[in-house]
């Protein structure tokens, strides 16, 4: 019995081990087919995944393409020209309206090359330059002159004003824009010397107007003698209108600098000669020159020219300044991070600061940018309780009537409307730059002439004062 017993344990005992043996075994296979499962499911999405941004990497790069195709295929037909150039400057694309504009061979585009090799512009290699260095857009403009390999073509070819747009691209490399401006510079250059014929053919009946009118006024009784010496202001200031006209078509003419007769000038010198010369204009306003900066400045100026500046500007803020009040002229050194070219081919490293600050009505904000074209106009309308820095102001007071101080200003505002014009003209040719602007502080007109400048010789230095 003991034996049965035993033998009937042991059975059972060996059927539970297999069978906990038996489970162990499904469980441990379960958890292999698992893991198996996990690493070819991984595998597998690796692989699709990989597949998937190759795909997705192929359908952007077509996509890509087909927008670079579709803005080429814009470009082609703009009415600009293109063109692009590598971080070497070689050639890599460019447009039909640039082949034409720079006058390029159809075959001069199979394979990038150096630009200058297939156009002679340095202009155009130093605006590309430019861009590049200064990672922003530049604008310049010149005059291009094209070669053309046919000796018999050479007397037919013309040059043309070209303006440059540069665009910093990717990796160092440059896009650039061209506009033919030579329509422009025709039409300009048609309106100037319109001008110009016009001015010099009144010069001489305005002279002979002035000459009869002069003769009348010493043989009229004073309620005529007010027509006559109205008469003659007027003709006056034709006859500077006309004069102005003459000047600014001369300087036209001219290329920039070029008519310069440049000597070693004192410009404070010059700027208390035009204050001295207007001082009694000034003095009818009890107006009075503040002037700030060193007391003697020796730089290479057109004398008579650069003193017509400075009398057109002080000549503006008297005329807009209230009485009883202060002209401030100040005068600075700058030092500048890049040189400014002269006319005649020197690089100066430093800059005259001019400044002209009256306490008058200040420009009209939307003027700002015009007030150096000539014969603007501000609109009168504009204005409220302060009257407006306007170019021509035309009064038509009875001259008859004696208005005291009143019409004495009302005179003075009957300018040509050329003043500041002219001085942009000088001042450009002198290769320097000017701005207008509101003080802050006054609230007047602020005036600012930049001219280059370096160190006079040893020997100008003893120029006498």
């Amino acid at each position: 019995m003991r034996v049965l017993c035993f033998l009937l344990g042991l059975i059972v005992g060996l059927a539970l081990w297999r069978w906990q043996r038996s489970r162990y075994n499904v469980r441990l296979k379960k958890l292999l087919g698992d893991v198996d499962t996990d690493i070819a499911t991984s595998a597998f999405s690796s692989t699709s995944q990989l597949a998937l941004a190759i795909t997705h990497s192929q359908r952007d790069r077509c996509q890509l393409e087909q927008q670079v195709e579709i803005y080429k295929q814009i470009l082609q037909i703009a009415p600009i020209g293109y063109l692009q150039v590598d971080d070497e400057n070689r050639l890599l694309w460019c447009n039909v309206k640039a082949r034409e504009l720079l006058a390029m061979a159809p075959d001069q585009q199979s394979k990038p090359r150096l630009l200058l090799e297939v156009v002679r512009s340095y202009e155009l290699d130093h605006l590309i330059e430019q861009t590049r260095e200064a990672k922003n857009p530049c604008t310049s403009d010149w005059t291009f002159y094209p070669v053309s390999p046919d000796p018999s073509q050479l007397s037919q070819q013309q040059a043309y004003a070209l303006r440059g747009y540069g665009l910093p691209l990717p990796t160092d490399q440059v896009g650039i824009f061209l506009e033919n401006r030579q329509e422009a510079v025709t039409l300009v250059q048609q309106r100037d010397r319109w001008a110009s014929d016009v001015a010099h053919e009144l010069k001489t009946p305005l002279t002979s107007i002035r000459l009869v009118a002069e003769t009348l006024q010493t043989r009229l009784e004073p309620p005529l003698k007010g027509w006559v010496d109205r008469l003659i202001n007027e003709t006056i200031r034709l006859s500077n209108l006309v004069q102005d006209l003459l000047d600014l078509g001369q300087i036209d003419r001219n290329t920039p600098g070029a008519s310069l007769k440049t000597r070693t000038t004192d410009l404070v010198e010059l700027i208390f000669s035009a204050w001295a010369n207007l001082e009694p204009l000034a003095r009818k306003k009890h107006l009075r020159l503040d002037y700030s900066g060193p007391d003697r400045l020796l730089m290479q100026l057109d004398e008579p020219r650069m003193y017509r500046v400075l009398f057109n500007l002080l000549d503006n803020s008297i005329k807009y300044s209230p009485p009883r009040q202060q002209i401030r002229v100040q005068v600075g050194i700058e030092a500048l991070s890049q040189g400014l070219s002269e006319p005649d081919g020197y690089v100066a490293n430093q800059q005259i600061r001019l400044e002209v600050i009256d306490a008058g009505p200040g420009f009209p904000e939307n003027a700002l940018s015009y007030v150096f074209e000539r014969f603007y106009r501000a609109d009168p309308s504009r204005s409220h309780s302060v009257p407006l820095r306007v170019s021509n102001v035309t009064s038509v007071t009875d001259p008859t009537q004696d208005s005291g101080h009143d019409q004495v200003d009302l005179g003075e505002r009957n300018s040509s409307g050329l003043g500041l014009a002219i001085v942009r003209q000088i001042v450009e040719a002198h290769a320097g730059s000017v701005s207008a602007s509101n003080h802050p502080d006054t609230g007047g007109a602020w005036l600012q002439v930049c001219l280059p400048w370096h160190q006079p010789e040893p020997t100008s230095k003893n120029k006498a004062s």
